[in-house]
């Protein structure tokens, strides 16, 4: 695919979308989320359920999913004077020590105390040590036990909350585990991979009934998710560094399924960074990966590793939206979003689906996006 100038411009990312598109409450079943069906070049798109999935996949295709967990990473603060705050843990730095992200930052300065704060808790005191300079975010020392996010799960347990982003306004009738996929067992992320959230356990079943493969990657989603981006200009892009593991088995899954002539369905953007970092970092093959990655897929980029995608809709300009646009043309993209919007499609983390097929990714392949 050709592109041109302005696909290296950040605003022509960017799209108007009405307040009311923004879903609030996920829908139930998760598999009953609408999904728009990107069609091939010249074609009108369709319409159809995630449950409709199993229609647009084949047997020995192989989907792969983020299995991350959620951690309870929104914490309350006090400060010393009383003042009430809030952080959010992003990922640990070693010796107890956490990058967060707090408010309100006049009193994260280096060398003052905060205090955890938890209806029926002690107080737990925290330290801040220094400034970010990277993120802006703050490096809090924590009790030296607390190092990673399998051990400092106990203390998010007594004093965290499942971290709902700021769109999203608190529903008694929603519980916190909606906001984690069926198949989350690697704690370690401060949001969900949220087409993962259509993931039903009956749907689950259905695709592996019809012989259709699910392999894991995880890919801990912090700031490089979704900080957003604010450079105009995009050819000089950084994005913050994620954890990723490749397991083996996975490996050989992908392996196994190019040989039955299969197709790798990613699911979710996250999926396709955790496959195609790992790819990159090892001369465009896939191999087995523990670590971190720091990976920026916009339009150029040579995709190594999957062949469709079923991923939600996203945020004007973010990098989200560049992965998608190097998938099927960042115009093209962009006029589907906006037959999404007129049709009354939900957006963002409980929101609805878009299904990109194999075929449609090779047709753009050989066009150019104008």
């Amino acid at each position: 695919m050709i592109y041109s100038d302005l696909d290296t411009k950040l605003s022509s990312y960017d799209f108007y979308l009405p307040r009311e598109h923004i879903s609030q409450i996920p829908v139930e079943p998760r598999h009953n989320a609408r999904m728009l069906i990107v069609p091939l070049p010249g074609e009108k798109s369709n319409h159809a359920r995630v449950w409709d999935l199993i229609d647009q996949v084949k047997p020995n295709d192989l989907l792969i999913v983020n299995n991350t967990k959620v951690l309870r990473a929104r914490l309350i603060t006090r400060s010393l004077t009383g003042s009430r705050g809030e952080l959010l843990l992003i990922e640990p730095r070693g010796n107890g020590q956490w990058l967060c992200i707090g408010k309100p930052s006049k009193f994260l300065y280096p060398g003052n105390q905060i205090s955890l704060e938890k209806q029926g808790q002690p107080l737990l005191w925290l330290k801040v040590l220094e400034i970010d300079n990277i993120t802006g975010g703050r490096i809090i020392q924590f009790p030296s036990d607390f190092a990673d996010p399998v051990s400092i799960q106990p203390l998010l347990s007594l004093y965290g909350d499942i971290p709902l982003p700021p769109y999203i306004l608190p529903h008694e009738n929603v519980k916190s585990e909606r906001y984690q996929t069926r198949y989350a067992t690697k704690l370690g992320s401060v949001a969900a991979p949220t087409a993962g959230l259509h993931f039903s356990d009956e749907l689950l079943e259905a695709l592996q009934l019809k012989q259709v493969g699910i392999a894991n990657v995880t890919l801990h989603v912090g700031l490089g998710t979704f900080r957003p981006l604010t450079a105009e200009n995009l050819n000089g892009l950084k994005i913050h560094s994620e954890w990723v593991e490749i397991p083996p088995e996975t490996v050989d899954a992908i392996n196994a399924c190019r040989t039955s002539k299969g197709r790798v369905i990613a699911i979710g953007t996250t999926s396709v960074r955790a496959l195609e970092g790992s790819s990159q970092l090892h001369g465009g093959k896939l191999q087995p990966f523990s670590g971190y990655i720091e990976i920026v897929i916009k339009p150029g980029y040579r995709f190594n590793v999957i062949d469709g995608l079923l991923t939600n809709f996203h945020f004007p300009k973010s990098s989200l939206l560049l992965l998608v646009s190097t998938l099927i043309g960042r115009k093209n993209l962009l006029s589907l979003y906006q037959e999404a919007i007129g049709l009354g499609y939900r957006f963002f983390s409980y929101g609805d689906a878009m299904w990109i097929p194999p075929q449609v990714i090779t047709q753009y392949g050989k066009y150019r996006n104008e």
